[in-house]
C-alpha cells in the first residue's frame, strides 16, 4: 500500500491555502478544497510517476509536480471548479511519497523548492 507523509513546508503551505480557501468561500468551499488536496496527495502517493505527472529535476534531484486540476475522482460533493495548486512530491523509498510544497500555479517554484531537501 503506498504512503504519503507531508513535509513541515507543504504543511504550512496547507493551512494557509485552506485558510484563504475559508476566507473566500466559506466553510463549503474549504472543506472541498480540503478533500480535493488529499484527493491528490493519494494519487501521487499511488502512482508517483503517473501520466499527468512531471518531473522536475530542475528544481531538485527526484522532485515531480502534479497538477490539482488533473483530479478526476473526488466525488460530486466535494467538486472544486478550477483548482490552482500544484503538489510537489518525490519518492522517499519504496511505496512511500512526500508531498515537499503545495504551491499556486502562478508561483514558481523554483523560489520555493530547493537543492537542500534531505532524504
Amino acid at each position: 500500500m503506498a504512503r504519503y507523509r507531508v513535509a513541515p513546508s507543504a504543511r504550512a503551505d496547507l493551512a494557509q491555502i485552506l485558510a484563504t480557501s475559508l476566507d473566500r468561500w466559506g466553510k463549503e468551499g474549504k472543506r472541498r478544497y480540503a478533500t480535493l488536496i488529499v484527493a491528490g496527495f493519494r494519487k501521487v502517493a499511488g502512482d508517483p510517476d503517473g501520466y499527468v505527472t512531471k518531473a522536475r529535476d530542475d528544481l531538485s534531484h527526484g522532485i515531480r509536480s502534479f497538477h490539482l486540476r488533473n483530479i478526476t475522482t473526488v466525488g460530486e460533493g466535494a467538486r472544486v471548479k478550477r483548482p490552482v495548486h500544484l503538489l510537489y512530491y518525490r519518492v522517499v523509498q519504496p511505496g512511500l511519497v512526500e508531498i515537499v510544497r503545495i504551491l499556486h500555479e502562478r508561483m514558481e517554484p523554483e523560489r520555493h523548492i530547493g537543492t537542500d531537501l534531505k532524504s
